[in-house]
């Protein structure tokens, strides 16, 4: 699990105005649910943005590549410009410990005290999860999993977010605060990153994957990734593209190699198909869901 914090060029701030926050929210709706990722905390300042995030094994690098060039490809479309937006790699520090996890979730939601009209009254920003946290709002976007930190604060839900509340106001202008504040700053600036391959369990086989997924849609799908002639195979053809990008760990490029015959942005449309028909089919959602829980 990672805190992220991603800045923009000191000449121009990252979001100018709510409908770039607005945009910038439903890609990371999107490259969540591609991906298979979860997201416990987000904060929207004008000049940079916070995410704590479990990937789930997939590679944070190649997550926030997604992300963060979309944006830029929306933004600088927008306002027609070209060049960089963003202050160079993001930073990441690796959440390893329960204590972290919490701190980091009250520092995250204690953000928007630097702006003056949210001073003492941080949760009622709205491009950050802390009033989710608190059940001040919905979270329409459906984002952020709020379970995962408030489980440490009680069973009962209404609870558990009052007691969160206290928590994350206790813990406003600490120590303890700073010292995340100088950590994900000191790996900004020093642009800390190691992809570590070890910790990224999403390396399956696509031969083991194809012959898992064939069993449950009926086909055997080493061979209709190489052809194109129905309508169900071609469907069939796109969600195993999605499925070597999301759980064998493949780039377009890997792809590319080994379906034969096709370019990265055959691929990268094949994949975005995929990726729909797994939101929308039931057939294709039971697949996965069965493969996931297959292990």
């Amino acid at each position: 699990m990672y805190h992220i914090m991603s800045r923009s060029i000191s000449e121009i701030d990252l979001f100018q105005c709510d409908e770039d926050k607005d945009y910038y929210l439903a890609l990371l709706k999107r490259y969540k649910d591609k991906y298979y990722c979860k997201i416990y905390a987000y904060t929207l300042m004008d000049n940079h943005v916070h995410i704590y995030i479990n990937p789930c094994g997939y590679d944070i690098s190649l997550f926030m590549r997604c992300l963060n060039n979309a944006y830029v490809a929306y933004f600088n479309r927008k306002y027609n410009r070209h060049g960089h937006l963003y202050q160079g790699r993001f930073a990441s520090s690796i959440v390893d410990s329960d204590t972290y996890s919490l701190t980091l979730s009250a520092y995250i939601h204690n953000n928007a005290k630097d702006l003056p009209e949210y001073a003492g009254r941080e949760e009622f920003y709205r491009y950050s999860s802390y009033g989710i946290y608190t059940g001040l709002r919905k979270d329409l976007e459906e984002i952020v999993d709020v379970s995962f930190i408030l489980a440490h604060f009680g069973v009962d839900k209404k609870a558990a977010r009052e007691k969160y509340r206290a928590f994350t106001e206790s813990m406003r202008d600490t120590g303890i605060m700073k010292e995340v504040d100088a950590s994900i700053i000191r790996a900004y600036t020093e642009n800390v990153y190691n992809s570590e391959k070890r910790y990224i369990v999403r390396n399956r086989a696509p031969e083991e994957i194809m012959r898992k997924v064939g069993q449950f849609l009926g086909e055997r799908l080493e061979e209709c990734l190489r052809r194109k002639h129905s309508r169900e195979t071609s469907s069939n053809r796109a969600f195993v593209t999605y499925i070597m990008r999301v759980l064998c760990g493949y780039t377009y490029k890997s792809i590319c190699k080994y379906i034969g015959n096709m370019s990265v942005g055959g691929v990268s449309r094949l994949s975005n198909e995929g990726f729909k028909l797994l939101k929308e089919n039931i057939r294709y959602n039971n697949a996965f869901n069965s493969l996931i829980q297959m292990g």
